[in-house]
């Protein structure tokens, strides 16, 4: 009965804390402005089974696509034996699954300890890639510090989870010819293996081991799950709406803003009867802060999985610009958190003297973007950092009317001669009179 007590007010703090947690980010989310996801629902279906579900665009490169399979899989299936970790917590029985399933379980319980040492493997080969190859897009300026150290504790502690789960099941093994409260499970092969390091222990020694393992892994998971709100790891979770609520226009689509083509439509006497509303406050222009941006792009920056494929693609980045796409989304999201621990505090928020763009990402940053789209194909969850860098870009275009002197005579030739060189329209084919 003390067991189940305890088991309950574990698992009720637990639920305490994610709940409180997620409510946090989905305030922080819903500060973007709304914008309607309605269209296309069979291509964003189509992109949470290809992309989030089935991990389609992470086999571009394949070794770490097949050791984060392992890893994404051994998640999925070993917790279906977190189900039966639960019911005995609740009802203080051990193993309540292996008399009904008899040989069935067997087979089961192998293949959940293949997967735990299949995650084991592939965990410690990430450390490897990370600490001692050293592969370079996990040593960018944006990863020094936290970002690095979050990516080791999660592989350490995976790592321990499944070093928990075998350490259980090998004396479980042992103690079930000895103690009638340990139903037969077969022969585990893994932790069979690990059985002779506990071979000669006592009754009582091995039921202490074997229940520190079992209270280990169940608090394990559930410390995990709320550390990973905290973390980059929280893709786990948000990869599948975000896929859902990913751009599905071509990548070379750009985003009009309304109240500029309902400008324009009314100069070329094109206004249409939904459009001959009288105009309403533009607002701003392009983004200057969070709340500039919208939600699915604030839903983007929590999903960022901080692998470094964009930045190691982004042809800026490559040539030495302080652009990374990476730290786009970065900033975005620590702008986000300081903003909404600020309003849980009962602060300013966004009325703190800081804002995204500025403070977090600079010009310098995105005036080196060339809209080639290379982060967002790389992206192996759809995050678009170009969105927001187009947005920043908007709102000091036309805003503070800061960009560049080029920049700003090729918009006006744009303008006045319909290309970015300054000479008539009517002289653009001349250069082909001349080859006759």
């Amino acid at each position: 009965m003390i067991s189940q007590i305890a088991f309950v007010l574990v698992l009720a703090a637990a639920i305490y804390f994610i709940q409180k947690r997620f409510g946090r980010i989905r305030k922080n989310i819903n500060l973007g402005k709304n914008r309607d996801f309605k269209d296309q629902v069979d291509k964003r279906l189509n992109n949470v089974l290809l992309v989030a579900f089935g991990q389609k665009k992470m086999f571009k490169r394949l070794i770490p696509a097949v050791l984060h399979l392992m890893i994404y899989v051994g998640f999925l299936v070993i917790n279906l034996e977190v189900l039966e970790f639960m019911i005995d917590g609740f009802a203080g029985t051990h193993r309540i699954f292996a008399p009904f399933l008899g040989g069935f379980y067997t087979i089961l319980m192998n293949v959940f300890e293949f997967l735990a040492i299949a995650v084991l493997v592939s965990c410690v080969f990430f450390l490897l890639r990370r600490n001692i190859t050293k592969v370079p897009r996990f040593f960018n300026a944006e990863m020094k510090g936290w970002p690095r150290l979050d990516g080791n504790l999660i592989l350490f502690t995976e790592i321990i989870l499944m070093i928990a789960i075998l350490t259980m099941n090998a004396t479980d093994q042992l103690l079930q010819p000895i103690s009638d409260h340990y139903p037969t499970t077969g022969e585990l092969f893994f932790s069979s293996l690990l059985m002779p390091l506990f071979a000669g222990l006592n009754e009582s020694t091995l039921i202490v081991i074997e229940r520190f393992a079992w209270w280990f892994h169940i608090v394990g998971i559930l410390g995990f799950t709320i550390y990973i709100t905290y973390s980059k790891h929280l893709h786990i979770i948000l990869a599948f709406p975000n896929t859902y609520f990913a751009k599905v226009e071509p990548k070379g689509h750009v985003n009009n803003m309304p109240v500029v083509t309902n400008e324009v439509k009314s100069m070329l006497g094109l206004v249409s009867a939904e459009s001959s509303a009288p105009p309403t406050e533009p607002g701003r222009f392009g983004a200057k802060d969070i709340n500039d941006l919208t939600w699915n792009n604030l839903l983007a920056a929590y999903t960022c999985t901080e692998c470094g494929r964009c930045t190691s693609e982004c042809p800026a980045n490559i040539t030495g610009k302080k652009l990374s796409p990476r730290k786009i989304m970065m900033d975005t999201r620590d702008r986000l958190e300081d903003v909404g621990n600020s309003l849980e505090k009962g602060g300013p928020g966004l009325n703190d003297g800081k804002s995204l763009l500025g403070d977090y990402i600079t010009k310098e940053e995105i005036n080196a973007c060339t809209n080639c789209n290379a982060c967002v194909e790389a992206c192996p969850v759809l995050i678009n950092p170009l969105e927001i860098i187009t947005e920043l870009r908007r709102y000091v275009a036309m805003e503070e009317s800061g960009s560049p002197a080029s920049w700003n005579s090729m918009y006006q030739n744009i303008e006045t001669n319909f290309a970015p060189w300054k000479f008539s329209p009517s002289d653009r084919f001349n250069w082909a009179e001349e080859k006759k």
